[in-house]
């Protein structure tokens, strides 16, 4: 298994600063999402900086076209020498219609056309043949040789989607090379959910699981002291608190036979109960969705916990440790080496 940090947005000149640390500290790459800054530049920053995988995790996909997306992708493959991935996700009606002014519906088919418009680019580029795709939602039929990339050394970039239900789901494995889990998951999601249904797609289209990698991201609450872990446990309790209070997501707390979670976190969110909202997931709850230890137990609980349905563990908590305690970060990357070598 390979461990990545996950990070938002930075400056330029610090996003290359944090690529050269996780490289030395011993991560596997860096997994950005994409918010307030564009995750292509950040990832440009990243892959000039540091020998080290960079994916998107995820940029929006339809405010920009497949082509303009596969040409973005096609150079920073070429820049990194193959270690680029690139990750799409379909982000939320409202971002969509009234941040970015593009069209969302129907968002699931929109999403596998455009993975497919994406790929016929990559064909084009490379020469194997035309440009000439014709979709529902996108018509692609021109690309002169002045106007195209042209074929480069490196393999074309590995197209990863965001997944959360089961038709997204069954959907990437279909199409996808990879799956971006969401934040909010714990083992029986995995197992039942997860895989099931990427190996359910993936056989529809005549492959095997195995042809699609699921990146994972976790939640680590690491240190050899109670008092250590409690910073981190907290942080994730809030964390899951948000993300849990999106209606689609309730079906993964009804899987741990907590049916009334999100119901519970919507109600005191609508109050401004913030606080509220985290103590509605107590203990127990959160022991599904966190890895907890010390430095010395993080490694094997990471492998037991992942080994067989990760093909990468994205730490969540890495970017912010990074920014605010260092030598937490360090003790992560050691942690993210030994799983690696395992």
């Amino acid at each position: 298994m390979q461990v990545d940090v996950l990070t938002g947005g930075q400056s330029l000149p610090r996003m290359q600063q944090l690529a050269r640390d996780a490289q030395a500290a011993g991560f596997s790459g860096l997994v950005i999402t994409e918010g307030g800054r564009t995750a292509y530049l950040q990832c440009a920053a990243a892959i000039l900086a540091a020998d080290i995988d960079v994916l998107t995790g995820v940029a929006v996909a339809f405010p920009r076209s497949p082509m303009v997306t596969a040409q973005t992708a096609w150079e920073l493959a070429d820049a990194s020498g193959g270690r680029f991935r690139l990750g799409l996700g379909t982000q939320v009606r409202a971002h969509i219609e009234r941040r970015y002014g593009a069209q969302f519906d129907p968002p699931g088919p929109r999403l596998r056309e455009y993975v497919e418009a994406v790929r016929a680019c990559f064909r084009a580029f490379r020469g194997t043949e035309p440009l000439d795709f014709d979709g529902e939602f996108t018509k692609l039929s021109l690309l002169n040789a002045m106007w195209s990339p042209g074929a480069i050394a490196a393999p074309d970039p590995p197209i990863d989607i965001a997944a959360v239900n089961p038709w997204m789901l069954r959907m990437a494995g279909r199409v996808a090379d990879g799956v971006h889990v969401h934040p909010l998951n714990h083992g029986r999601y995995l197992r039942d959910v997860v895989q099931v249904e990427v190996a359910t797609g993936a056989a529809a289209a005549g492959r095997t699981a195995d042809d699609v990698a699921l990146i994972v991201p976790c939640f680590t609450v690491a240190g050899d002291t109670d008092a250590e872990r409690h910073r981190w446990r907290e942080m994730a309790r809030t964390q899951v608190a948000f993300y849990g209070s999106t209606p689609n997501y309730a079906f993964i707390f009804e899987l741990l036979d907590r049916g009334d979670t999100t119901a519970r976190l919507r109600e005191r969110q609508k109050a401004g109960d913030l606080g509220g909202m985290a103590a509605i997931i107590d203990d127990d709850l959160l022991a599904h969705f966190v890895v907890e230890g010390t430095w010395a137990e993080l490694p094997d609980r990471l492998t037991t916990r992942y080994e067989g349905i990760a093909r990468r563990i994205v730490l969540y908590m890495g970017g912010t440790a990074w920014a605010a305690d260092r030598e937490h970060f360090e003790q992560l990357g050691a942690v993210a080496a030994a799983v690696r070598a395992a």
